[in-house]
C-alpha cells in the first residue's frame, strides 16, 4: 500500500511538471480576468500575462481576443480557450481542468 501511494505521488509530481497554464489579458479588461485559473490542479506553472505590457508575447502566441487561456505541455501549446466578442471567457474551470486531465492521461 505504501509503495502504491509513493508511486501515485511520484506520478502526480512528474505529470504536473509538464503542464503550464497561462492567461493572457490586459489591465483595461481586468473586469473579465479569469480568477479561477490560479486554482487549477496538476499544473507546474500558472501565470498571467498583460498583453498591453508584453505585446511581444501577444504576437508570439497569436492572441486575437482576451482573455485567452493557453495550456502548454513541454512548452508546446496543446489547448486554447478564448473569450467571446464581449471579452468574457465562456469556458468554465471544469472544462479547462478536464482538458488538463485529458492531456495528462494521454501519456499513458
Amino acid at each position: 500500500m505504501k509503495n502504491l501511494l509513493l508511486l501515485s505521488l511520484l506520478f502526480s509530481i512528474n505529470a504536473s511538471a509538464q503542464i503550464q497554464v497561462c492567461q493572457f489579458n490586459a489591465e483595461w479588461n481586468s473586469a473579465n480576468t479569469v480568477g479561477w485559473v490560479m486554482d487549477l490542479d496538476d499544473c507546474k506553472t500558472k501565470s498571467y500575462t498583460d498583453i498591453a505590457k508584453n505585446p511581444e508575447l501577444a504576437t508570439k502566441h497569436k492572441i486575437a481576443v482576451i482573455p485567452t487561456i493557453i495550456i502548454f505541455k513541454d512548452d508546446i501549446e496543446v489547448a486554447r480557450f478564448q473569450a467571446d466578442l464581449s471579452f468574457k471567457m465562456q469556458a468554465t474551470k471544469e472544462e479547462v481542468q478536464e482538458e488538463i486531465d485529458n492531456i495528462l492521461m494521454s501519456d499513458f
